[in-house]
């Protein structure tokens, strides 16, 4: 059964290509207007401004923090109820050094704070934190997929693993739209969205 979406969309599978075809073309939308430079970096507002541009076609959610509780396999995410106040301490995290960045990566993972779209917002984010605070980004197509699903499923004992594969990725390239567009088909081939490529949405 598909999301509640604005499209009244019923069938999961055509909602899933739905939400790539659009939500894609808004994230390509967002790095050519530079929109995202307006915004402090680190800011759970400007997680909520990037969830909000690429899905606010889709959801009504959009942009908002969630009000149930998710779990991936195992695994349950911050529970709805002490969301708010966990989402103010993780703004709080510093920033100052590639650790402090990734670690407050893995603490917003654990929040997870929307309904839906969250690791594809939250990598905006953190690239939006590299780039603000050590003019790098994660070049995307370099981060093999099992690896990232591991290492982060692990990231919050160990949070070596994350490091490590982020830390061989990194680039100096923060402008470079080629690099954006291949990591954000990286990006979504990670959640299983790989319909269509980011390049024949332009």
């Amino acid at each position: 059964m598909a999301l509640e979406n604005k499209f009244g969309i019923k069938d999961a599978a055509e909602l899933a290509r739905v939400e790539e075809r659009i939500s894609k073309r808004n994230a390509l939308e967002l790095f050519a207007s530079g929109h995202l430079e307006k915004f402090s970096a680190g800011k759970f507002s400007t997680l909520a401004e990037i969830h909000r541009a690429l899905f606010g076609e889709i959801y009504d959610f959009a942009g908002k923090i969630r009000t149930v509780n998710l779990a991936k396999g195992h695994f349950r995410f911050a529970a709805a109820l002490y969301l708010s106040e966990a989402l103010k301490q993780i703004e709080n995290m510093p920033q100052k050094n590639f650790a402090e960045i990734v670690e407050k990566y893995v603490e917003m993972n654990i929040a997870h704070p929307f309904r839906e779209g969250n690791g594809r917002s939250m990598r905006i984010w953190l690239d939006h934190i590299f780039k603000a605070e050590l003019s790098c980004v994660v070049d995307w197509s370099r981060v093999d997929k099992a690896a990232y699903l591991s290492a982060m499923e692990l990231s919050p004992i160990h949070d070596d693993k994350i490091k490590k594969i982020l830390a061989a990725a990194l680039t100096d390239k923060i402008n470079d739209r080629e690099i954006f567009m291949k990591g954000i088909d990286a990006s979504y081939f990670y959640e299983n969205y790989f319909a269509y490529r980011a390049r024949d949405l332009l």
